[in-house]
């Protein structure tokens, strides 16, 4: 029986890397800081005396020094009319995201202990290894979109409608990118080169023999018969 553990070093750390990414695709979705933007605290009207507001895709937030909270947040739902597309399909794809980055942390986790501990057949290796890889892959775009998406609507300084209970303009000033975005895309990164070691370890099937396909291998006589099919011929001659 041939013992595979030498050739899933690499998957072993796409393992790793792949429930880091995974850590971090959670922070990015839970983080209020997809967009800063930066009020003109010289307006009367505004209550935002930091001049930063930070908007996420699930609450807007700033702080105040004239309203009774020092933070004040206000959520936003998927159900909102107000919310731009942008963050609606963020709100979707990052939970998706988090799902898939959870599953292919899972199918990893079955991948990789086959290699180490398994010494039967191996008929799912393969299996295995590609649906690990794959759910990394999926992972990675589900991660990609949004935040390019939102990415883009920053930098045009695209405006949000919010209602009067938010506190905020429908414009500001100016906005930038946010700390959640460049986490996302260190997640989103991860998760790729993960998906890229997983799938990498289709090359045993080519260069190890039939037992990683899960073929039985004749077992050794060990009663110490002889083997008939010799036999015969012996008579034969």
């Amino acid at each position: 029986m041939l013992f595979l553990a030498h050739t899933a070093h690499c998957q072993f750390f796409g393992l790793l890397t792949g429930c880091l990414a995974w850590i971090l695709t959670m922070a990015t979705t839970g983080m209020d800081e997809w967009r800063v933007w930066h009020v003109n605290p010289d307006n009367l009207t505004s209550v935002i005396t930091s001049g930063v507001a930070w908007v996420g895709i699930w609450r807007a937030c700033f702080h105040s020094h004239v309203l009774p909270k020092m933070e004040n947040c206000q959520s936003m739902a998927v159900s909102d009319g107000f919310v731009p597309l942008e963050i609606r399909a963020a709100q979707v794809l990052m939970l998706l995201a988090v799902l898939g980055g959870l599953a292919g942390n899972g199918a990893a986790v079955q991948a990789v202990r086959r290699v180490y501990f398994s010494v039967e057949r191996r008929g799912g290796l393969r299996a295995a290894f590609v649906l690990a890889g794959g759910l990394y892959l999926c992972t990675a775009a589900l991660v990609l979109a949004p935040l390019v998406w939102n990415t883009s609507a920053t930098v045009n300084n695209a405006t949000i409608p919010f209602p009067p209970r938010f506190r905020l303009p429908a414009a500001p000033a100016s906005q930038r990118v946010g700390t959640a975005v460049g986490v996302g895309f260190v997640a989103a990164v991860l998760m790729l080169i993960s998906g890229l070691l997983f799938l990498a370890h289709r090359h045993v099937w080519r260069t190890l023999g039939p037992e990683l396909r899960g073929w039985p291998m004749a077992e050794e006589d060990k009663q110490g018969r002889d083997n008939p099919d010799f036999f015969h011929a012996d008579q034969v001659l």
